[in-house]
């Protein structure tokens, strides 16, 4: 593990107020991601429509502008609850004790005579999209012999009515000292591919074109039996790849 490894700096959903300008009930309501997402992705729309009446139609009709446009925002996060060290402080059996909290920000509060979900802040780093969340889709990915859910995938999209600046959050330069994924980067700022059922570690690395160097990703990744994999198990396909084993 290198001294010079950076804190990871986690995503964090923040409640905000109705004019989506400042944080409130933080201590009871925002919070960290588990794992952050691997991508961002960000869209932008106009509100157009074509002009009506008669007129020249023999030409293209000109698109007028209608609106204030949107913009949205889509995520996808991970919760896993089997990685947690037995009889830890916080610690959870059943990962929707997790995801909840995201589901927190899509379920309507009662205002007045109207119920209208709360305003949401995502925070990552230098990243900021203020919104209201539209949609949220939660898979249960993994199950105890209990029954109990134990990872979960949480995709959801926030919504904002304007098409704005970007805002760039200022972030602060960490202190050395953290710990670091597999593959050396910061914990959890490498992407994870989660393995399918009935996979092996020669498998999940050649297709991702790594074959031959799957023996030193299965060894970085602690992997005592790369011939059966658990399902959903997340690996770190970047790690171990400068130490060129080779078979």
């Amino acid at each position: 593990m290198s001294d010079d490894a950076t804190p990871l700096a986690k995503a964090k959903l923040i409640q905000l107020d109705s004019n989506f300008e400042h944080p409130i009930d933080e201590d009871k309501t925002s919070t960290e991601v588990q794992f952050n997402p691997e991508t961002l992705k960000v869209s932008y729309a106009n509100q157009v429509q074509q002009p009506s009446g008669g007129g020249d139609q023999r030409g293209t009709p000109a698109q007028q502008f209608v609106g204030a446009g949107t913009t949205k925002l889509a995520v996808q996060l991970w919760f896993d609850v089997t990685g947690q060290p037995e009889g830890a402080t916080g610690a959870v059996d059943d990962v929707r004790k997790l995801t909840e909290k995201v589901a927190f920000f899509i379920t309507p509060k009662k205002e007045g005579d109207k119920f209208i979900p709360p305003a949401v802040r995502f925070l990552w780093g230098s990243f900021r999209f203020d919104g209201i969340m539209e949609s949220m889709e939660e898979s249960l990915e993994l199950f105890s012999a209990e029954g109990l859910p134990l990872r979960a995938s949480v995709s959801f999209t926030l919504s904002q009515q304007k098409i704005d600046k970007f805002v760039f959050e200022p972030t602060a330069k960490p202190p050395a000292g953290a710990s670091t994924s597999p593959s050396g980067k910061p914990a959890g700022t490498a992407p994870m591919t989660p393995a399918p059922a009935g996979s092996t570690m020669q498998g999940l690395a050649a297709n991702q074109g790594k074959g031959g160097n799957w023996q030193a990703i299965a060894s970085a990744n602690g992997i005592e039996n790369p011939r059966r994999l658990a399902p959903g198990q997340l690996v770190d396909l970047q790690a171990g790849l400068n130490v060129g084993v080779r078979r």
